[in-house]
């Protein structure tokens, strides 16, 4: 059974007021009490009569089937609750139960009074006297209550010394050793006093001549509760412990009657609020909280409203105020009222007063039999009471006959006798009675139901209206307010058990009814029109018990009792709205009683009352608000909590998380996770979309100002938070601005902050840490990103493929330029921006938003890191309002792996530290159309329903750590200031110390790159698509075999530097055009493991030595040129212009060999410079050039034979090795076959010769001399190149042994035979069809002369004639016979034409003639057809020709006569 004080059949409940006796701790009483309640429904049948015959008028005999219900307090009930009686008898208490703990028997004494209780052997029978003294100051001290019973539970008796146990007292055993009866033994036995106790009782309200009406001046005094307990009438009859009723009690009664300081000395001593009291699970209604300084003494009587101003000595006789203006009872005289009745039969002054004492006594006598469970017989004397009521008008007492007429037709119904409905509870009306006779006609086919339980629940409705009007009349006696909306409440319970129970009073409606059982069917705010009786007609009748806002009329626990049934039934209806609306006016009513509270409970303990009650819970005990209302401290967790939990869902408030409603415990296992935090600003953006904002706020500030007034400091932060959460918008704004500002003005926010900042702090003081408000904006981290490393300590990945030695392509560390270097490539910015290296910090930038107009206080951040062990840094900074800010946090990696950034750890001051994850992107909830929704359902459903808003998607920072790597640093460099000064041609050798700074990690790999200011242009360059092959050729030999920087050959065991060590490494810098700055790269890292072994990626560093290079002048080439060598030089004469090494003969400088090379040099350098030029056939011309000052230097070089001058020009570069490269300018075949013979012959001249330079005067500085400006002229390669074809001329005498040559002709004599002698050499690869031409001519003639020679020069044949085919690398010789005809000098010249062009095809049809098919098949494999690229040749070389040669010098022949 509930012990709810609302319940419909509450007034036939006995009231047993349950106090603690002797030694016993809190907890433990509760757990006594709690045994008690679970048999607090006592049968009659289980109770044994008294045996005294003055004893039995309520013997448990007459009524077996009937029931005792037990309401079991643990406070003294207020005054203006005992003045309604004994119209309302259920509220005073008629036995008290006195509870002993025995455990603590035997371990201190109870009193250390000796001569009270005697000489005791054992300390256990001292204590149980001593407890038998207190029962009869129990005794004394409530003299009203019927039975007085002292219960011992766990009470082990000894088995050697029994201790004898007076009268009055009763041992329970421990639950190990009780039955399953014994608990209810012992409540059958206190039954079996109080009935028989309540013969008396009765008696004596059957002696009394008039029974005066709640509210009505007493006519006698002591009749109407105002002497409940003991008074001061006969103070030498009290005893000290009757001053005990605050030590019993659960708070301070409105009636002030308690000393506070008269505790009984076996009871701990309190301090403002009780040690002992009902934990959460005894639930009850009770006084818990001082009323306002006009309510502190609430009038008991209509005496006592004229005396308000008037001063009362008397402590149970508390100071009442005004009467109510307008009132009946304020404006009638103190007896006016009071009518002397001398008896009840004829011959009285008045009839009518003797029928209403006699009809008010029936009422009593039946509302006795109704607590004493004879309910057959409360119901005759009810009738009865009522009928004597109705004849004469006496509407207060006939409503109340009615009511508890009611009660017994429910709880007959319940015990399953059957009953018949009074006349008296029947309508007047005929139209009601045929409406009733047509229902009962329309509900005569439900079998389930029988038809005395539906006769009663078709008059119910109207009877209940009836009784509510009857004590609403307005008349000479008027029913207080408190009896009066506490009646309605229960009528409206009773309605809405019945309508719980699809409006029918069955067996469930009748257990929900006289037990209070709790329904499990939650009703919604959808209708229910087939329902009676219907939801809106309870609703109707109940807000009738809506209390008045006079103050006076009631107290503020009464109004608070009220206000709480009325929202306990609305709730019950599904009404929630409505039910929201009467709890705010709860916690309106609650923060006036809380604020004097604060003020009266300062007072008394002598501290200033703007210190609230903090101080009071201090000292109490209570950290959770507790203390102000004197709960236990489970009450306020499960209690308060709960109540304004669900006021604030009722409005719709942005709370942090619909599931967290408890202790401070489950705040601090709060999941933040991910999922849970994207659910939980879903469900708090599904909240804001709910219901009016304004009504929210006014909602919460209620909710505060209630939780300060209590104070909870827990409900302070929540709602504080709640409140400025509501008021956010609950966006993450982006670029575009969205308005993200609270809709609450900047005052009240930095209100609501130091309201939490002050209250965390103050709770930390008490040692309360685990109270702290939630943070009230879930996008407070927006961005989390990582600052770039240094750029010496960017760890640079890279593939396994790109060490040296790994591939064919990369064999050493010189590295071929036109190769690709990927350790000279920007690095991936990506995959750089997330690498970090372990053991070393690095630097977050998390980005915080703050959309409030109130600084935000960060007490401490940290990074929330997932995966690898990480280390972060915690800072603390203040968001400053309305903006997003940058906070930089440093983060150190232990080991390597992987791990991932999620979000941030946050402490703002007075919240909650917690975890935030990222949301970078902007984010605001879609507005919906708005639909109508009725009741919180719409709430729920949109809750279930898929989110309609973007997709929240929080940001993560995925980063891999890489192990730990040395720190490599430039330490010296032998140039000055990292720069250089140097010469064209010049190569200086410097050297560079790298330190490694880590003291753990050598480096043990080293690679070297380098840059300069010439591989810009030179890259440029390249990709001209206007440059010609032999251009492209040109830059590409500058970039790959003139490197301006270079690293001189070492050994590679050397490149390693151990930890803290140096190494020192020499480079070479040459001097060349273009040249002014370069830089060093050095590339290291930690491998750990051989080359070979490396897994598929690792990281390197990178330190660069930038130098700054100046280079100057030396020697320059000012011109060139070539010049052909006219007959034979001296040797002699060479070796005066400095030629040495010539050992060869005079005639070996002949012009069939050499020619000559005139070089202009200029010296740029202010310094004598000596030249130095070699061939590498040993020749050697050495020259001094004075500064500023330019030499010709003439120098013999070998002419060149080239087999294929119209050769493609080559390529350094790999990737246009591959392809056949065409000129992409526009020009003919004969300009391209130039400058293919000047490309090649000018690389053979270059390959021949060179030349270097020193200085004479000043430092010592020597170098090359670039001779790669050479630019041949056709005239130039004429005098270089040696022809494909060979023709010697010589003359012979067929007689003479040897011919005579003199100097360079030969000599003949006239008129005789000669030969000339032709020899026609083949110098190509491939066979030519040549055709000789022979044309003498007179020597030192014009040329229309030194043609006529017919008549001069005769030969024997013709002088052209076609030779035979000349295989490739062979020779032929022509002769014929001459016979010159006169004396003087001839020349003989010739020349060769190709008859044919030579072609593969033809030399195989040759061969085919004389071989057979063997033949033809090797000759198959040997050539193959005409392909692609000769036809690609021929387009840009033009088409074969034939060729002629000429001779380069003619046969000179002296004739003369002989002598």
């Amino acid at each position: 059974m509930s012990l709810d004080s609302m319940l419909p059949v509450a007034p036939a409940r006995v009231r047993a007021l349950v106090l603690p006796i002797g030694q016993i701790k809190r907890d433990r009483f509760s757990s006594f009490v709690q045994r008690l309640n679970e048999e607090h429904v006592v049968h009659l049948r289980d109770i044994s009569p008294d045996g005294r015959p003055n004893r039995n008028m309520f013997s448990p005999l007459a009524f077996p089937d009937g029931a005792m219900f037990y309401d079991l307090i643990t406070y003294v009930p207020p005054p203006s609750h005992l003045a309604l009686a004994p119209f309302e008898l259920f509220r005073e208490p008629l036995a008290l139960i006195a509870i002993a703990d025995g455990q603590e028997l035997e371990n201190v004494a109870f009193s250390k009074r000796q001569s009270a209780n005697g000489y005791a052997p054992t300390m256990a029978e001292r204590n149980i006297r001593t407890l038998y003294q207190e029962l009869e100051e129990l005794r004394d001290t409530y003299p009203k209550i019927l039975t007085h019973q002292v219960l011992i539970f766990d009470y082990a008796p000894h088995t050697e010394n029994t201790i004898p146990i007076p009268d009055g007292i009763q041992t329970i055993p421990p639950v190990e050793n009780s039955k399953r009866t014994t608990m209810k033994t012992v409540m059958c036995d206190i039954s079996s006093l109080l009935l028989a106790e309540m013969t008396a009782l009765a008696k004596s309200f059957e002696g009394m001549t008039a029974i005066d009406s709640p509210g009505q001046a007493p006519t006698r005094p002591g009749l109407n509760g105002t002497s409940w307990t003991s008074d001061d009438t006969n103070p030498a009859a009290r005893r000290n412990s009757q001053f005990a009723v605050s030590s019993v009690t659960r708070s301070a009664s409105t009636s002030g009657a308690p000393d506070r300081n008269q505790a009984r000395m076996s009871m701990p001593v309190p301090f403002k609020s009780l040690p002992f009291g009902s934990s959460s699970s005894t639930p009850s209604a009770r006084p818990t909280t001082p009323v306002r300084s006009g309510l502190s003494h609430p009038p008991t009587t209509f005496d006592d409203i004229p005396s308000a101003n008037g001063s009362s000595t008397d402590v149970t006789s508390p100071e009442p105020p005004a009467s109510r203006p307008g009132s009946a009872g304020g404006m009638k005289s103190a007896n006016q009222d009071k009518v002397s009745v001398q008896g009840f039969g004829p011959g009285g002054l008045n009839e009518r007063w003797r029928n209403k004492g006699r009809g008010r006594v029936i009422i009593l006598v039946g509302s006795l039999y109704l607590q004493a469970g004879r309910w057959t017989d409360a119901l005759k004397e009810l009738i009865e009471g009522a009928t004597v009521a109705k004849s004469i008008n006496d509407h207060l007492w006939h409503g109340k006959a009615l009511e508890l007429i009611i009660i017994c037709l429910l709880l007959l119904g319940w015990a399953g006798v059957e009953f018949q409905v009074p006349t008296i509870c029947l309508p007047t009306n005929d139209k009601t009675i045929s409406s009733i006779s047509k229902g009962l006609e329309f509900e005569e086919g439900d079998p389930n139901q029988p038809k005395h339980l539906r006769h009663l629940q078709n008059v119910l409705p109207e009877l209940l209206e009836r009784i509510v009007g009857l004590y609403s009349r307005i008349s000479g006696e008027q029913l207080p307010p408190l009896p009066l909306s506490q009646s309605i409440i229960r009528f409206c319970s009773l309605l809405t058990s019945i309508h719980l129970c699809d409006g029918k009073l069955e067996k469930e409606s009748l257990e929900r009814i006289v037990l209070g059982k709790l329904s499990t069917k939650a009703l919604t705010s959808s209708p229910r029109l087939t329902i009676a009786p219907p939801r809106t007609q309870i609703a109707t009748l109940l807000f009738k018990a809506f209390p008045s806002s006079a103050p006076e009329l009631l107290t503020t626990v009464d109004r608070a009792i009220i206000l709480s049934g009325i929202a306990t039934i609305l709730g019950s209806l599904g009404f929630h709205r409505k039910k929201a609306m009467v709890v705010r006016e709860l916690v309106s009513v609650l923060i006036g009683g809380l604020v004097e509270a604060r003020t009266r409970g300062a007072a008394e303990v002598g501290i200033h009352p703007a210190a609230g009650l903090v101080a009071l819970n201090a000292v109490n005990g209570h950290g959770n608000g507790a203390g102000g209302l004197e709960l236990g401290e489970g009450d306020i967790e499960h209690g308060i909590d709960a109540f304004l939990g669900s006021l604030c869902k009722t409005y719709g408030v942005v709370n942090f998380d619909d599931g967290i409603r408890g202790s401070s415990d489950e705040f601090r296992q709060v999941s933040d996770t991910d999922e849970k935090v994207i659910a939980r600003i879903q469900s708090q953006s599904s909240a804001r979309q709910f219901g009016i904002r304004n009504v929210k706020l006014n909602i919460l500030r209620a909710c505060i100002n209630f939780s300060e007034a209590l104070p909870d400091f827990n409900g302070v932060l929540r709602f504080s938070s709640d409140l400025l959460r509501t008021a956010g918008s609950g966006v993450a704004p982006g670029p575009r601005r969205e308005d993200a500002a609270p809709i609450i003005t900047r005052d009240e926010q930095i209100r609501l902050l130091t309201n939490i900042s002050k209250t965390a702090g103050l709770s930390q003081r008490l040692g309360l840490e685990h109270l702290s408000a939630e943070f009230w904006d879930e996008f407070l981290v927006r961005g989390i990103t990582l600052d770039p490393l240094p750029p010496t300590r960017i760890p640079i990945p890279h593939s396994k493929t790109v060490l040296p030695g790994v591939t064919t392509a990369r064999t050493s560390q010189d590295v071929n330029p036109f190769i690709y270097n990927p350790f000279m490539r920007t690095p991936d910015k990506a995959a750089v921006e997330r690498t970090l290296v372990a053991g070393e910090a690095g630097t977050f930038r998390v980005t915080l938003q703050n959309p409030y107009e109130i600084d935000v206080d960060i007490e401490s951040i940290k990074l929330d890191v997932e995966g690898a062990d990480f280390e972060s840094s915690i800072t603390s900074t203040i968001v400053g309002p309305y903006r997003t800010q940058i906070l930089k946090l440093t983060g150190t990696p232990k080991a390597a792996g992987s791990l991932k950034i999620t979000g941030a750890i946050v402490k703002v001051r007075g919240c909650r530290e917690r975890r935030f994850p990222i949301f970078p992107q902007p984010w605001a909830p879609d507005t919906q159309t708005k639909i109508k929704g009725i009741g919180l359902a719409a709430l729920e459903q949109n809750k279930k329903l898929p989110f309609p808003g973007p997709p929240l998607k929080p940001d993560s920072i995925g980063l891999s750590v890489i192990s730990a790597q040395p720190v490599v640093v430039i330490k010296s460099t032998s140039l000055f200031q990292s720069s250089v000064m140097i010469l064209e041609g010049e190569r200086q050798v410097f050297s560079v110390t790298l330190q490694n700074l880590s003291p753990t990690t050598p480096a043990d790999l080293l690679l070297f790159s380098f840059q300069d200011s010439t591989q810009g242009p030179l890259q440029t360059a390249l990709t001209s698509r206007d440059a010609t092959p032999a251009e492209l050729y040109e830059y590409e030999l500058i970039l790959a075999r003139k490197q301006a920087l270079k690293l001189r050959k070492i050994d590679d065991s050397k490149r390693y530097i151990a930890p803290g060590g140096t190494a020192t490494f020499d480079f070479e810098i040459l001097g060349k055009p273009g040249l002014t700055n370069g830089t060093i790269q050095v590339d290291y890292a930690h491998l750990g493991v051989p080359q070979s072994e490396i897994s598929e990626q690792f990281h390197t560093r990178q330190v660069c030595l930038d130098l700054t290079i100046t280079v100057n002048a030396s020697v320059d080439l000012a011109r060139m040129d070539v010049l052909p060598i006219q007959g034979e030089v001296p040797k002699p004469i060479w070796t005066r212009l400095g030629a040495n090494g010539v050992e060869e003969e005079e005639s070996s400088l002949s012009d069939e060999k050499h020619c000559l090379l005139l070089l202009d040099l200029r010296n740029a350098w202010p310094s004598d410079m000596q030249v130095c030029l070699k061939a590498d056939d040993g020749i050697m011309i050495q020259e001094h050039i004075l500064p500023g000052n330019t030499n010709r230097v003439i120098f013999p070089v070998q002419r060149v034979y080239i087999d294929d001058p119209h050769a493609s020009i080559p390529a350094l570069n790999p990737s246009r090795q591959q392809q056949f490269v065409v000129s992409s300018s526009k020009i003919t075949p004969e300009i391209e076959r130039g400058n293919r013979e000047a490309f090649w012959y000018r690389e053979k001249i270059l390959e021949k010769l060179s030349g270097t330079w020193k200085t004479l005067s000043g430092p010592s500085r020597e170098g090359s001399i670039e001779l790669r400006g050479l630019r041949l002229a056709p005239r130039m390669i004429e005098a270089i190149k040696i022809d494909e074809v060979g023709i010697d001329i010589s003359v012979e005498d067929p007689e003479a042994e040897d011919s005579s040559k003199e100097g360079n002709g030969y000599t003949i004599y006239t008129d005789e035979f000669a030969q000339i002698k032709v020899v026609v050499t083949n110098r190509t690869h491939e066979p030519i069809y040549p055709t000789l031409r022979l044309m003498p001519s007179l020597c030192h003639r014009p040329l229309n002369v030194a043609l006529d020679f017919t008549r001069r020069f005769a030969w024997n044949g013709t002088l052209q004639q076609a030779l035979p085919l000349i295989e490739a690398k062979s020779s032929t010789e022509v002769v014929m016979g001459v016979i010159p005809l006169c004396r003087g000098e001839f020349d003989i010249s010739a020349s060769v034409e190709e008859t044919q062009l030579w072609t593969p095809t033809e030399e195989k049809e040759k061969e085919k003639e004389g071989e057979g098919e063997i033949g033809k098949e090797k000759e198959g494999v040997v050539r193959r057809e005409r392909s692609d690229t000769e036809i690609m040749m021929d387009a840009v070389l033009g088409a074969k020709e034939r060729r002629v040669w000429h001779s380069r010098r003619p046969c000179r022949v002296c004739v003369r006569d002989r002598a």
